[in-house]
């Protein structure tokens, strides 16, 4: 039964590669994957503390043995698919980017996971077994064989682990909103005392759930955090920031790897913000028209609220 299977999570970041006439870079899984004859994107598992732009470029070169330069995102998405035969459920959360091709000769693998690259085009990759969140990266209907859990296993919502030199280390996949009204306020949330960036504003969202997608985790987060009801209107892209000895509730120093995902949101009917995760890292939430927002001293902010409300074209 899946329901009895030891359940793990990763994050992964994965190439769409066309090449002048159009056809797309996919490998074959060797017998040494738990999915052995599928095809799937180039790509594979973020290192703790890499970024995501790095991993998809690395795990393109090792499985195809071409240079590609990053693009863009191109979608973030999340998957369960259960390994009996290996005793583990795995819930997978994808980064899917676009990517150029700079140069190198492609090459095939001998004992590893993948072992094939080659070129196709769509219609001869719709005939393909393709991996689920290939076949949806490419537009193509799913033919995937993956088993899938009839419901996510419990797991905890912070998982640290030993790291090689002792310290505990955690990775975490997160999605955030940059939520606006109608008048064009922005909604923020305060951090409670005790955890990292205690006092400072920050955007609304948190951690996925095993099994969740990234776009209904922040649906959710919102509601929790801020009592607003919200609608996702674009991805805005993915950050990653590690710090090597974080500090919080855990009471010990922990090297904390966190990536995550930002969307747009609209709330079209705000109303006054309650915080129903009482106890939680949100002790307050309040929308804040842009005026206020701009005379909002750098150093009242997250890191990654800043850098979102920049690159959203807030301030």
């Amino acid at each position: 039964m899946t329901t009895m299977l030891e359940p793990l999570r990763r994050i992964a970041a994965y190439a769409v590669c066309a090449d002048t006439v159009g056809r797309v870079l996919l490998v074959r899984a060797s017998e040494r994957s738990g999915t052995p004859g599928t095809w799937s994107l180039p790509g594979g598992a973020v290192d703790h503390g890499e970024d995501p732009n790095h991993t998809v470029v690395r795990e393109t070169a090792a499985e195809t043995g071409l240079s590609v330069a990053v693009a863009g995102l191109a979608d973030v998405l999340a998957d369960m698919r259960a390994l009996p035969d290996r005793g583990i459920t795995i819930h997978t959360d994808r980064l899917i980017y676009r990517v150029s091709v700079r140069g190198g000769t492609l090459t095939d693998r001998v004992d590893r996971p993948t072992d094939l690259a080659r070129w196709f085009t769509l219609d001869e990759a719709r005939e393909l077994p393709l991996r689920a969140f290939t076949a949806r990266a490419l537009g193509l209907p799913a033919s995937s064989a993956d088993v899938v859990p009839d419901e996510p296993p419990e797991f905890p919502s912070f998982y640290a682990v030993p790291g090689p030199d002792g310290l505990h280390r955690a990775q975490r996949f997160a999605a955030y909103a940059v939520a606006t009204d109608p008048e064009g306020r922005v909604l923020l949330t305060r951090v409670a005392d005790g955890y990292p960036g205690a006092g400072c504003w920050h955007l609304p969202g948190g951690g996925t759930d095993y099994g969740e997608q990234p776009g209904a985790a922040l649906i959710r987060e919102l509601v929790e955090e801020t009592g607003q009801t919200g609608r996702l209107v674009e991805l805005l892209g993915v950050a990653s920031h590690r710090d090597a000895a974080s500090l919080g509730p855990e009471g010990y120093p922990i090297d904390w790897h966190g990536v995550r995902a930002f969307y747009r949101v609209m709330v079209d009917q705000p109303a006054p913000p309650t915080v129903a995760d009482v106890g939680g890292s949100t002790c307050e939430a309040r929308w804040f028209a842009r005026d206020e927002l701009e005379t909002l001293p750098t150093d009242h902010l997250t890191e990654v609220t800043a850098e979102a409300v920049q690159a959203a074209r807030l301030t």
